[in-house]
């Protein structure tokens, strides 16, 4: 008599629905309006998403547009300068696969970065970051995996991502907004495949928990 299987279910093998495919589609036609993918390799993602049966089959239909390449530097000098002398590294994306990437401390964010995880763990701590735009985008996704985004209390966060049985927002923050004209704007857009992208206002390292209170 064989042994009883006891794993979970790979999730990767379920059925997905006409709405997950919807999704992807919409994510395939944003990177043909951005010039990622030509018109003919639109068509051709377009029929193998519509002919997908599980969440593995989407996987790699998407996976070479969340780890975009290399964006220069903008010209302009950053708009957040830490007290650290450190000098700053900069970095153009963070990829995570099985494995965890973390940004964190001072390092140097360009107007573009991409971070993706593939069954893997991203993190993206911008409390001390040195922003070179006044408006950043950040392109993140995750597929059966996580990335989160942590931003201080006087940057502006606008996101818009795709959830696919999966999780994509604001968590709730852990202080109060202190949002003005001047304040820094980043934008989070990207997707969520069986994976979690989440952004989360929380306050500087190194603050006591005493000052912190409940929000």
């Amino acid at each position: 008599m064989g042994e009883i299987d006891n794993r979970p279910p790979d999730p990767s093998q379920m059925r997905i629905s006409d709405a997950d495919r919807q999704r992807v589609a919409d994510v395939l036609r944003d990177a043909a309006g951005e010039g990622r993918i030509d018109l003919d390799e639109l068509e051709e993602r377009l029929e193998l998403t519509w002919q997908a049966k599980t969440y593995g089959d989407l996987v790699p239909i998407t996976l070479d547009l969340h780890a975009a390449g290399p964006v220069p530097y903008p010209a302009a000098a950053p708009v957040r300068r830490p007290s650290s002398a450190v000098p700053a590294v900069g970095h153009n994306s963070s990829v995570a696969i099985m494995g965890d990437c973390k940004r964190r401390g001072v390092w140097q964010v360009p107007a573009h970065h991409s971070a993706f995880s593939l069954m893997g763990s991203v993190t993206l701590d911008l409390r001390e970051a040195i922003l070179t735009s006044h408006d950043t985008q950040i392109n993140a996704s995750a597929v059966m995996g996580d990335v989160k985004i942590i931003v201080p209390a006087d940057m502006h966060v606008l996101v818009d991502g795709t959830p696919i049985m999966g999780d994509y927002g604001q968590a709730k923050d852990k202080v109060p907004a202190e949002l003005g004209p001047d304040s820094p704007v980043v934008r989070v857009r990207g997707m969520a495949l069986m994976g979690s992208v989440q952004v989360q206002r929380l306050p500087a390292p190194g603050t006591p928990r005493k000052y912190l209170g409940t929000y």
